[in-house]
């Protein structure tokens, strides 16, 4: 698997490929290939023995025109600037795909948290916090839980940020605890919007999920998800990995006793009846949807060509390079883009937003009944689009859709100074 590809560039190249069919000024779509601005920061935190240790943590705010910046944070080593910068920009776009009023943001620390303590990562989280504070608020830039943070990080930031604020804002973070104003229904979004473009995009092709094969690369909470629910609409999952590696099984594996086995033993490695296959043999089976739900570059150009899904349907951010993308796309794969398809992670971010704000909460029904609508709405967008340009794949599509909706807000609010 390919690691050497930079997310930015990738970013930025497909937004030009977009651009190209789109009746843009040049120095409008370089703007919208940069951020506003980025925070670099070292976090100088006390461990458990007293020593004293050093944390690089970013915070990239890409685009706010269409509403506050929007987007997680996450913990991991290979954190660094062009990553959030990347990220923070997908989620402009991804943002604008499903049209929800946000812009786009995206932070991390550089950092393994499986190395710290519960306690050193509270202070290193709340230390983090003090950090964002001048840049994050209820309508400034709102985070989110992402790469190894979740429930527990946003509880810590939220109160972090409310002490020194001597405030009450749940809405200043989303992917919170339901006991400090999450909402019904965020832990499995992203998994289910994942889901929701793979039903849609079987149905649009006039084939039946029912049946079908799948592999999930990565089982974190939305390779797991996506598995569960994907199998419950009949589908076989065949084939799950995670980082230390995959298991098969051509006959189907029991989505939820992986995910359970993965709990207790921390992998999904030696699960009982299975084959053991490395995380490249699985992006290349032969299966008739692949879902790529690790982390960006999972799939170059090389291995794009040993690529035998026909359907492929992103739920990481960015796991084809651009290279990738136009192998698969000569070769008639059908690829079912990040923005659209993880975008159920942001859009119940959003809920959750919208009732800290009105501090009335929903059932998980309506936010699953809401969530369902706003992904089925922005597939049929996204098809009217590549079906009207005559475009050569669907990401390309998402983001003709995005583009135009971000340059719109753009050009009506107009630029000052």
């Amino acid at each position: 698997m390919a690691q050497e590809a930079n997310p930015f560039e990738s970013l930025q190249e497909q937004i030009d490929d977009a651009a190209a069919y789109l009746d843009v000024r040049d120095d409008v779509i370089e703007r919208l290939k940069n951020p506003e601005r980025v925070l670099e920061t070292n976090l100088a935190v006390e461990m458990d023995d007293g020593d004293v240790e050093l944390f690089r943590a970013y915070r990239s705010q890409f685009n706010g025109d269409r509403g506050p910046y929007k987007g997680g944070i996450r913990y991991h080593p290979n954190v660094s600037r062009d990553e959030v910068k990347a990220l923070s920009g997908w989620m402009v776009y991804k943002c604008a795909v499903v049209d929800i009023p946000y812009g786009g943001g995206k932070g991390g620390i550089v950092i393994d948290p499986k190395a710290y303590s519960e306690s050193e990562l509270e202070r290193i989280t709340r230390s983090f916090a003090k950090e964002l504070r001048p840049l994050i608020g209820e309508s400034r830039d709102i985070p989110a839980p992402d790469v190894n943070t979740g429930q527990r990080e946003m509880n810590w930031i939220k109160d972090t940020y409310e002490t020194l604020e001597n405030t009450t804002a749940p809405g200043v973070i989303t992917g919170k605890a339901l006991s400090n104003g999450g909402s019904e229904g965020r832990v499995e979004a992203t998994g289910r919007s994942t889901m929701l473009t793979a039903r849609e995009a079987f149905d649009y092709l006039g084939r039946d999920i029912e049946g079908a094969t799948v592999a999930v690369q990565g089982y974190g909470n939305a390779g797991s998800v996506t598995a569960k629910l994907i199998e419950d609409l009949g589908a076989t999952v065949v084939a799950v990995s995670d980082s230390s590696g995959g298991v098969y099984d051509p006959d189907g594996l029991d989505t939820r006793a992986v995910k359970g086995f993965k709990n207790e033993t921390g992998t999904v490695s030696d699960y009982e009846g299975t084959e053991a296959i490395t995380n490249e043999e699985l992006l290349t089976l032969d299966v008739d949807l692949l879902v790529p739900a690790a982390l960006e570059n999972a799939i170059d150009g090389e291995l794009a060509h040993d690529v035998n899904a026909d359907v492929v349907v992103e739920a990481a951010n960015g796991p084809l390079t651009p290279d990738a993308d136009d192998v698969l796309t000569e070769r008639e794969v059908h690829v079912f883009p990040d923005i659209l398809a993880n975008a159920g992670g942001v859009t119940v971010s959003y809920f959750e937003w919208v009732q800290n704000r009105q501090r009335f909460y929903w059932t998980e029904q309506r936010v699953n009944d809401e969530l369902e609508r706003v992904i089925v709405d922005a597939f049929e967008e996204l098809v009217d689009a590549y079906e009207t340009h005559d475009l050569p794949n669907f990401r390309t599509a998402a983001y003709v859709v995005a583009i135009r909706r971000v340059v719109d807000s753009y050009d009506s609010a107009g630029n000052w100074p």
